[in-house]
């Protein structure tokens, strides 16, 4: 009855899933702080929308066999408009499957999940440019 018990985890378990997450927490900053940011997901919906220093969690997939693929933009008075990547990718334990997890893993949890795919990076740290049209109305307003 063991060996059945032990058969049928391996058989039906994955090993992306038991080993890691479907979803990532990611801390977004910027300098300066306190800049407006939008994160839309890869069909450009808004998924949040909030201000820097913000930590938030990110889910890993985007449908069966889909990695999730984010754009932050980061806005504030003054300065430039700034829009980075945040991006996905396959995380090696999903191969784990092949020993451990069994083809339904391999082919159904994991992809359905997202547990294959690991987020690049768990911070992001912009440092937004002051719009040159903000330094042309400083430099205008000290000639005066």
């Amino acid at each position: 009855m063991t060996a059945i018990f032990m058969a049928s985890t391996f058989l039906f378990s994955s090993c992306a899933s038991i080993v890691s997450k479907s979803s990532y927490p990611i801390s977004i900053n910027s300098a300066p702080s306190e800049a407006k940011i939008v994160i839309k997901d890869k069909k450009g919906i808004e998924i949040f929308s909030g201000q820097t220093p913000a930590n938030i969690k990110l889910k890993a997939g985007s449908g069966f066999f889909g990695k999730a693929r984010y754009q932050v933009t980061f806005a504030k008075n003054g300065y430039d408009t700034k829009t980075v990547p945040v991006e996905f990718k396959l995380d090696g334990w999903y191969f784990g499957n092949i020993l451990l997890g069994g083809l339904i893993g391999m082919l159904i949890v994991d992809p359905a999940t997202g547990a294959m795919y690991k987020l690049e990076t768990e911070f992001l740290n912009e440092t937004l440019v002051q719009s040159t049209a903000s330094v042309q109305e400083l430099g205008m307003k000290m000639i005066i």
